[in-house]
């Protein structure tokens, strides 16, 4: 930072004929918003949620000028609130932040004391980073799949969107944990990379609607794990296994879906949905104990890509092409 008050930050202005252009300014710690706690902030990471911000998508963010980023590690300067001390480790996921709330591609966030959590001890600022919501939302992918009562000696566990942050974590976890996982994506240039993340198969995403129109399909999966919706998501339960589950996390496939009832009452699957913004604070923090302990990745800097803060306009871009691969880690301070 220049000093004590200024900072550097991703801004996205909305221009007057309609486009919205990225820059790294200079912004004063007075131009943030009156919260309790006050953190400077050393670690982000892109998502998805990030580029349509960063794009002008307004169910995402209301008003600009704004800063995206719904993740963000770093160190408390202030708290209000007496929850934390100066100088304390802390992350922050979810919540209203980088959407109408400044978020984590800037030096310094000023948020209610309730959004943040105590970096766990055997992760650094940088690991809980690679993580990030999409590393949240694959763990209580899994988590939520064995409290249906999933288990490795089921049979193989579906991952759609392999290559994303989600998906790419997502296997990594179920591999550590023992299943057996068949990655889906649409970059068959990747399959390799997946095969060394954990996946023991990969096909092609398209495959999955092979199905065609057909209420129900044969049983080839015992679980899935799915963040791409649309038909791809209803395609997935008609081909899971009796007494299987599929979560459900994300939307670049669509929104809406169509079948019909008959997994659901012949074969008993379910449907789960995946929330890593609103959950519980108390939630929250259980998960982030899983992840650095039973479900903590060894070699974690092999699911990411570090970039500086000046490199996200471009890096945003990418998401929106469709043309990223993995974790994003930005070094917000490098």
């Amino acid at each position: 930072m220049a000093n004590n008050n200024t900072f550097k930050a991703l801004v996205v202005h909305e221009a007057s004929d309609g486009k919205f252009n990225k820059s790294i300014q200079t912004r004063n710690v007075s131009d943030l918003p009156d919260n309790d706690l006050l953190i400077e902030v050393h670690y982000s990471s892109l998502n998805f949620k990030d580029a349509m911000s960063a794009s002008g998508n307004k169910r995402i963010t209301k008003n600009y000028p704004h800063t995206p980023g719904i993740d963000a590690a770093g160190v408390v300067v202030s708290d209000k609130s007496g929850t934390f001390e100066a100088g304390q480790e802390v992350v922050v996921f979810g919540y209203d932040l980088g959407m109408d709330t400044d978020g984590g591609l800037s030096q310094m966030i000023s948020i209610p004391a309730d959004w943040a959590l105590p970096c766990p001890s055997s992760l650094t600022l940088k690991e809980a980073m690679i993580y990030g919501t999409g590393g949240l939302t694959a763990a209580l992918s899994v988590q939520k799949l064995e409290k249906m009562g999933a288990k490795p000696s089921d049979g193989p566990v579906a991952v759609t969107g392999a290559t994303g942050g989600v998906g790419s974590i997502s296997i990594a976890i179920l591999k550590q944990l023992g299943y057996e996982v068949i990655a889906f994506s649409g970059k068959p240039e990747q399959s390799e990379h997946l095969k060394e993340l954990g996946a023991s198969e990969v096909r092609h995403r398209d495959t999955i609607n092979d199905i065609g129109n057909k209420p129900i399909g044969r049983e080839l999966w015992a679980n899935a794990i799915d963040t791409i919706g649309g038909d791809y998501l209803a395609n997935l339960l008609k081909q899971t296994k009796s007494g299987g589950a599929v979560t459900s996390c994300g939307l670049a496939g669509g929104a809406e879906f169509s079948m019909s009832v008959m997994p659901f009452i012949t074969r008993a699957v379910s449907l789960l949905g995946i929330d890593s913004v609103y959950i519980p604070l108390a939630d929250k923090k259980a998960i982030w104990e899983r992840v650095a302990t039973d479900m903590k990745l060894p070699n974690l800097e092999q699911y990411c890509e570090e970039i500086t803060l000046e490199q996200t306009p471009e890096y945003l871009d990418r998401f929106i092409d469709s043309k990223t691969v993995g974790r994003y880690v930005v070094n917000v301070r490098g």
